[in-house]
């Protein structure tokens, strides 16, 4: 019975398009309880994490009778190239990952209710371990950049979770394939990624997702409007990967091919009819500008002062004018 949960789920899975699928145990992740308070004495966190270590380790908090947990991969590649010097990263050229991924994870929920069982989804903005758990489930292998690397698709993939209260058998982990590679240490722009422990606070995909930056960060932002790729394009597990069948995912035109007007004038409308509906726009449209404006300022593409509705996009316009000493 439990090989037929297991077979009956992968195969829903396939015919929905998703053939990364993988299960664990659910128990409370006792190995990691070190690890992520030292993280957190150690100023590693970010304002995006959850502090309480309990709600990231004991998945039995969100359900108390669970007893497997199901990591499942969805891949968002559609096109590697880059158009210009300014663009945004990859994962958040198609429709909202969070939406998209949302949508799939609940059509699985309700098949598995309806083989009986109980279910409830996870996406992102959780405090789950997802990639932790994306590593037990033999979903791929944990890189030394501390992302997912699967065999099919490369890093890149965004992953959800779907505890249940099926027994169902666990797969197992696959061990780091990296070897003497350290590639990505070597090229990472912050050196963000290290041997020890890897710093997300100075990662530049957090960075560009701030709201308030300090000025030595300008240079390093360098075309980025959100999130960085550097060291999933330069990885060379990346090199050959299966593009993705999910079509939600294919990159709207506008972020592929970016308008450096639009975007040093983007208004509330145009943001809301375009940019808000990826997963860059949960930001705000003025990170999106701000961004936007560092590398229009760097590299002295712009005719005539610019005059901001908003204090903050004011503030970071005097501040790079004093930077660039324009």
């Amino acid at each position: 019975m439990i090989m037929n949960y297991k077979e009956k789920i992968i195969k829903f899975c396939k015919s929905l398009g998703l053939d990364t699928v993988g299960f664990t145990r659910l128990r409370r992740f006792n190995e990691l309880q070190q690890f992520l308070e030292s993280r957190r004495q150690n100023g590693l966190q970010n304002e995006f994490e959850i502090e309480d270590t309990e709600s990231r380790i004991n998945p039995t908090l969100y359900m108390e009778e669970g007893k497997t947990i199901i990591s499942i991969a969805f891949p968002y590649l559609f096109n590697k190239e880059i158009n210009g010097d300014i663009y945004f990263s990859k994962y958040t050229r198609g429709e909202d990952y969070h939406k998209v991924v949302s949508m799939y994870l609940k059509k699985i929920c309700e098949y598995i209710e309806s083989m009986g069982g109980k279910a409830k989804y996870f996406v992102d903005s959780n405090a789950l371990p997802e990639r932790y758990i994306a590593y037990l489930c033999g979903i791929g292998f944990l890189g030394k950049n501390n992302m997912i690397i699967t065999k099919k698709y490369g890093s890149y993939v965004f992953l959800g979770e779907i505890i249940t209260d099926l027994f169902i058998e666990e797969d197992s982990p696959i061990e780091c394939g990296c070897n003497e590679c350290d590639l990505c240490l070597r090229v990472c722009p912050t050196k963000c990624i290290n041997k020890g422990e890897t710093n997300p606070n100075i990662c530049l995909s957090y960075i560009t997702q701030k709201k308030h930056i300090e000025d030595e960060w300008f240079d390093k932002i360098n075309g980025r409007i959100f999130g960085c790729d550097t060291c999933q394009d330069l990885c060379p597990f990346n090199k050959h990967v299966k593009l993705s069948n999910i079509n939600e995912f294919k990159p709207f035109e506008y972020m592929e091919n970016i308008n450096e007007h639009e975007m040093i004038n983007l208004n509330n409308k145009i943001f809301k009819d375009k940019y808000l509906g990826t997963s860059s726009g949960w930001r705000g449209k003025n990170v999106l500008t701000r961004n936007a404006m560092i590398y229009l300022m760097k590299n002295r593409r712009y005719k005539e002062p610019i005059s901001f509705n908003s204090s903050y996009l004011q503030d970071y316009y005097s501040r790079l004018l004093n930077y660039y000493k324009l």
